[in-house]
């Protein structure tokens, strides 16, 4: 049998671990290749001829499992036609997944007529192998040889593009899936954390206030006291309007200094744990003035029952608002959600651009903190009749995109924002538009022709496939509009979706 000079597979070898492929020790009889290459239905229809030249021009490898057949970026040089075994591609940095598996009867490798230049991934073998390699250099030969393998060959890249795009376009989908939920997630936890903390407190709370109002009713006040001191409540509560917590217009200092007078005021007049009752007064409006008004219509032994009472009664309500609140801000979210994901709704909708927009940011509202969110919607914008959840993949791909860009510029300093994200619609003629712009550090010109390019992508490796804007260009095209970059103003950049108003004959 004659072997390709261009291989050297003499001797086993390893690498980081594993066995590289070798030649078998014994040459195996040609006879017996040609009827392994039968079982590959990719040959299918050969001459006895022409199988017989494949099996004498090309080179023989074996390896037991988990030997090293070839690592991600090494130059791919040999088509390879896989007789026993499995070979199984994975990218370093892609996790479990796998990347591709060749099995048994696949022609596989570098095609005649492909581009490939070097490995997408490091393919290691599964089981024992078997394979039969043919050197690139031989391609001119073999097509002259098999005039057939050039379509078998262009029928197999079709395939194999095909393939390769679907899996590269679902590993993208589970990776913003994977963002989308731990936003969600991060989102959640605030609400249910605070909701959980301030019942655990209720509990507590409330035995304290149904002790103060039991030692009130010891004292057995008489009726004026009772109605001077409900009229003071009432009074109070009226000032504090709907919610317990009515903070005064200031910062942390000041909040600070109005604690330490009342405080202070307590501690004047005998009031047991000032500490504890003062951060209660402090956060609402109530002065000291008020205090005074109480304790001017009070004997000494009512003041600290009195004071201890009201501030008792506005920690319970503070911790139940709290927990109103966080669920309402669950059920926000929860609704947001459904509204983004077009949950138990038809395919298509009409879809309201700037409803679509404000869900998709409560999606990434863990990631903007520290960013200036600008939105100018035109509310008088007619809906469109879309595929909502899709055009939310759009604004998703398009926000993410400008939050990572965002996220490299230079941080000035920690309370000044990291940088403007920037959410406009309007008509422009029969298009509804839509521009989603960033102050990140911009797009090169070099690049700009590039950018939407299926797989090409200016992230680190591991944080992107390339094909978040290939998606958005796909989406938007299945809409039959556009979508267009804009760099003209320096550190901004400023992409632009049209959409046509009138889809009637879209769908």
């Amino acid at each position: 049998m004659a072997t390709t000079p261009q291989l050297d597979l003499s001797e086993p070898t390893y690498k980081e671990g594993r066995r590289l492929p070798h030649a078998p020790e014994q040459p195996t009889p040609v006879p017996q290749i040609v009827e392994a290459l039968r079982s590959v239905p990719a040959l299918e229809g050969l001459t006895d001829e022409e199988y017989t030249w494949i099996a004498t021009h090309g080179t023989e490898v074996v390896g037991e499992d988990g030997t090293l057949l070839f690592e991600e970026g090494e130059p791919a040089n040999t088509l390879e036609f896989i007789l026993t075994g499995e070979i199984q591609v994975r990218r370093r940095r892609g996790g479990s997944v796998s990347l591709f598996i060749g099995r048994a009867g696949q022609m596989t490798g570098k095609l005649p007529f492909s581009r490939m230049k070097t490995y997408g991934g490091e393919g290691y073998s599964v089981g024992s192998i078997w394979s039969l390699r043919i050197h690139e250099s031989l391609f001119p030969e073999l097509l002259a040889a098999i005039p057939s393998m050039g379509q078998r060959s262009v029928s197999i890249l079709l395939d194999r593009v095909r393939e390769f795009t679907r899996m590269e376009q679902q590993t993208e989908k589970l990776q913003a899936l994977g963002k989308l939920a731990a936003n969600l997630a991060h989102e959640l936890n605030n609400p249910a954390s605070a909701a959980q903390r301030s019942a655990a407190s209720l509990f507590t709370e409330l035995g304290e206030y149904g002790k103060h109002k039991y030692r009130l009713g010891e004292l057995g006040l008489d009726q004026p006291t009772c109605n001077a001191y409900m009229n003071w409540v009432n009074q109070t509560r009226l000032g504090l309007g709907d919610s317990p917590i009515q903070p005064v217009e200031s910062g942390s200092l000041q909040l600070a200094d109005r604690e330490d007078a009342i405080s202070a005021w307590l501690e004047q007049h005998h009031v047991p744990d000032p500490w504890k009752i003062a951060p209660s007064l402090a956060e609402t409006t109530i002065g000291v003035d008020q205090l005074q008004e109480l304790a001017d219509m009070s004997s000494p032994e009512l003041l600290p029952l009195a004071v201890s009472a009201f501030a008792s009664a506005l920690r319970v309500e503070r911790m139940a608002e709290t927990v109103l609140n966080s669920t309402v801000r669950i059920f926000d979210l929860i609704s947001a959600i459904k509204d983004y994901s077009y949950m138990d709704q038809a395919p298509i909708q009409e879809v309201d651009i700037a409803q679509s927009l404000e869900n998709t940011l409560a999606m990434f509202n863990a990631r903007l903190r520290g960013i200036a969110v600008e939105v100018n919607f035109d509310r008088a914008m007619p809906t469109l009749r879309a595929y909502g959840s899709e055009l939310n993949q759009v604004w998703t791909a398009l926000i993410e995109n400008a939050i990572d860009a965002i996220d490299r510029n230079p941080v000035v300093s920690p309370d000044a924002p990291r940088g403007t994200l920037r959410l406009t619609t309007h008509l422009a003629g029969q298009y509804a538009l839509v521009e989603v712009a960033d102050s990140g550090p911009g797009i090169s010109d070099a690049l700009k022709s590039r950018i939407f390019e299926p797989f090409f992508t200016t992230k680190p490796v591991g944080q992107g496939l390339g094909l978040g804007l290939d998606t958005v260009q796909r989406i938007v095209g299945k809409h039959f509009g556009y979508v267009t970059v804009d760099t003209s103003i320096p550190n901004t950049t400023c992409f632009q979706v049209r959409l046509p108003l009138d889809q009637a004959e879209a769908f």
